[in-house]
């Protein structure tokens, strides 16, 4: 059977809702736009996230004028079209409590509209050019502001694979956008294939495997209403999904590398080059 890429998705704003597209560029440091942006504490540079602020999901973002201009709704607030700083005020920001250096401060007009949408005194920032940040993993590669990867990976057949067994304790299935991958695969039959997927070429493009994808609180946030509706499904998962070697945290998807820059079409067909080992 013939996998083919079915979704793409970049989130120009790390934590905020996704952008489906029906072609993405992909560059070092994954789909183009893609965590571009972060929004962060306003004393303290952390970075803000669903796990702490669940609102953000619901939070519609648009890149503009090739990336010059950025626009943001959400419920409760004016929405605010934002003239995009490349290079501006420098602000320390860090993630997961690590520094990862300076990045241009959007202003106080952004800061303003992000702390009355989430609640919470923030700022906006976004990386500056030369952003330098390693991944890690089988191969580590390029990111921008995402937790550690460039590119999410998920599949259709793990997703079919979770909701039956979600079905069978009498819940709800859960959407792809739960997890907030950047490519989605339709046409493998086996689920979780993507985890063993050492080398994939997509269009133009060439991802190299990572690690698997461990999920923390994201995946029990509504995308839609920015509200947590848990346990699912990182209850079911906890059941079959257990990784010993990262703290015993449950994975869905997988996190890639990109080893090859060029564009991936949805419909594109992807050829697994390479095999991990069982």
């Amino acid at each position: 059977m013939t996998i083919t890429v079915r979704e793409l998705v970049h989130y120009p704003v790390k934590g905020c809702a996704g952008i489906p597209v029906d072609s993405a560029r992909v560059l070092g440091t994954g789909l183009e736009h893609d965590r571009t942006f972060m929004v962060v504490n306003a004393d303290d540079g952390a970075f803000r996230s669903q796990r702490t602020h669940p609102a953000m999901a619901a939070v519609r973002v648009e890149v503009l004028d090739g990336g010059a201009v950025l626009s943001l709704a959400a419920e409760g607030v004016e929405p605010l079209r934002l003239d995009v700083v490349r290079d501006g005020p420098r602000r320390e920001v860090s993630m997961f409590d690590r520094p990862l250096g300076a990045a241009a401060d959007q202003g106080d007009e952004a800061a303003e509209w992000f702390s009355d949408a989430l609640g919470a005194k923030s700022r906006l920032v976004r990386v500056v050019p030369g952003f330098d940040r390693d991944g890690w993993g089988d191969t580590p590669g390029k990111l921008n502001f995402a937790d550690a990867h460039a590119v999410l990976v998920a599949s259709t057949a793990s997703l079919d694979d979770l909701n039956a067994r979600i079905a069978a304790r009498g819940a709800a299935p859960v959407p792809m956008n739960r997890f907030r991958a950047n490519i989605v695969l339709t046409g493998g039959d086996e689920p979780h294939f993507e985890d063993r997927a050492r080398r994939m070429l997509l269009g133009t493009v060439e991802l190299a495997h990572s690690v698997r994808a461990t999920r923390c609180a994201v995946p029990m946030v509504d995308q839609t209403t920015g509200e947590r509706v848990g346990p699912e499904p990182i209850r079911t998962l906890s059941t079959y999904r257990r990784e010993p070697e990262y703290g015993n945290r449950v994975s869905f998807g997988a996190k890639n590398a990109v080893v090859c820059e060029g564009v991936i079409k949805v419909g594109d067909a992807v050829e697994i080059a390479e095999w991990l080992s069982p």
